[in-house]
Protein backbone atom coordinates (compact mmCIF):
# COMPACT_ATOMS: atom_id res chain seq x y z
CA UNK A 1 0.00 0.00 0.00
CA UNK A 2 1.33 3.38 -1.04
CA UNK A 3 0.54 6.50 0.92
CA UNK A 4 -0.56 9.73 -0.75
CA UNK A 5 2.44 11.44 0.85
CA UNK A 6 4.78 8.98 -0.88
CA UNK A 7 3.27 9.82 -4.25
CA UNK A 8 3.50 13.54 -3.56
CA UNK A 9 7.19 13.16 -2.66
CA UNK A 10 7.96 11.11 -5.76
CA UNK A 11 6.21 13.54 -8.08
CA UNK A 12 7.86 16.56 -6.45
CA UNK A 13 11.27 14.89 -6.75
CA UNK A 14 10.68 14.67 -10.53
CA UNK A 15 9.07 18.11 -10.74
CA UNK A 16 10.66 20.35 -8.08
CA UNK A 17 8.59 23.32 -6.92
CA UNK A 18 5.39 21.72 -8.19
CA UNK A 19 2.12 21.80 -6.31
CA UNK A 20 0.73 18.27 -5.91
CA UNK A 21 -2.53 17.03 -4.44
CA UNK A 22 -3.15 13.28 -4.24
CA UNK A 23 -6.37 11.51 -3.36
CA UNK A 24 -6.90 7.76 -2.78
CA UNK A 25 -9.87 6.90 -4.99
CA UNK A 26 -10.72 3.48 -3.57
CA UNK A 27 -9.20 3.32 -0.09
CA UNK A 28 -7.00 0.43 -1.18
CA UNK A 29 -3.78 2.42 -1.58
CA UNK A 30 -3.27 1.52 -5.23
CA UNK A 31 -5.74 3.70 -7.17
CA UNK A 32 -5.09 7.43 -6.96
CA UNK A 33 -5.93 10.74 -8.54
CA UNK A 34 -3.37 13.53 -8.65
CA UNK A 35 -3.56 17.20 -9.51
CA UNK A 36 -0.14 18.54 -10.45
CA UNK A 37 0.62 22.21 -11.09
CA UNK A 38 4.10 22.90 -12.46
CA UNK A 39 5.97 25.47 -14.50
CA UNK A 40 7.72 22.47 -16.10
CA UNK A 41 4.52 21.88 -18.09
CA UNK A 42 4.83 25.22 -19.89
CA UNK A 43 4.90 24.66 -23.67
CA UNK A 44 4.27 20.92 -23.37
CA UNK A 45 1.30 18.94 -24.65
CA UNK A 46 -1.01 17.19 -22.21
CA UNK A 47 0.57 13.86 -23.13
CA UNK A 48 4.07 15.24 -22.45
CA UNK A 49 2.89 16.64 -19.10
CA UNK A 50 1.52 13.25 -18.08
CA UNK A 51 4.70 11.52 -19.22
CA UNK A 52 6.73 13.75 -16.88
CA UNK A 53 4.56 12.72 -13.94
CA UNK A 54 4.58 9.02 -14.87
CA UNK A 55 8.39 9.10 -14.98
CA UNK A 56 8.28 9.78 -11.24
CA UNK A 57 6.08 6.78 -10.45
CA UNK A 58 7.05 4.29 -13.16
CA UNK A 59 8.85 1.98 -10.72
CA UNK A 60 5.71 1.68 -8.59
CA UNK A 61 3.58 1.04 -11.66
CA UNK A 62 6.00 -1.54 -13.05
CA UNK A 63 5.94 -3.42 -9.74
CA UNK A 64 2.12 -3.13 -9.69
CA UNK A 65 2.18 -1.44 -6.27
CA UNK A 66 0.38 1.39 -8.02
CA UNK A 67 -2.39 0.17 -10.30
CA UNK A 68 -3.90 3.45 -11.47
CA UNK A 69 -3.08 7.13 -11.38
CA UNK A 70 -5.59 9.54 -12.87
CA UNK A 71 -3.90 12.83 -13.67
CA UNK A 72 -4.95 16.42 -14.03
CA UNK A 73 -1.98 18.59 -14.95
CA UNK A 74 -1.81 22.36 -15.19
CA UNK A 75 0.65 25.14 -15.72
CA UNK A 76 0.36 27.77 -12.95
CA UNK A 77 -1.51 30.08 -15.35
CA UNK A 78 -4.00 27.36 -16.38
CA UNK A 79 -4.49 26.39 -12.73
CA UNK A 80 -5.29 29.98 -11.77
CA UNK A 81 -7.76 30.25 -14.65
CA UNK A 82 -9.42 26.96 -13.64
CA UNK A 83 -9.71 28.14 -10.03
CA UNK A 84 -11.27 31.43 -11.12
CA UNK A 85 -13.73 29.62 -13.41
CA UNK A 86 -14.79 27.35 -10.52
CA UNK A 87 -15.23 30.36 -8.21
CA UNK A 88 -17.59 32.00 -10.67
CA UNK A 89 -19.82 28.95 -11.15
Amino acid sequence: MISPDTLVSLIQSQLPQSQVEVQDLTGTGDHYQAIVVSESFEGKSLVQQHQLVYQAVNTLMASEELHALALKTYTPQKWEAAQQANAIV
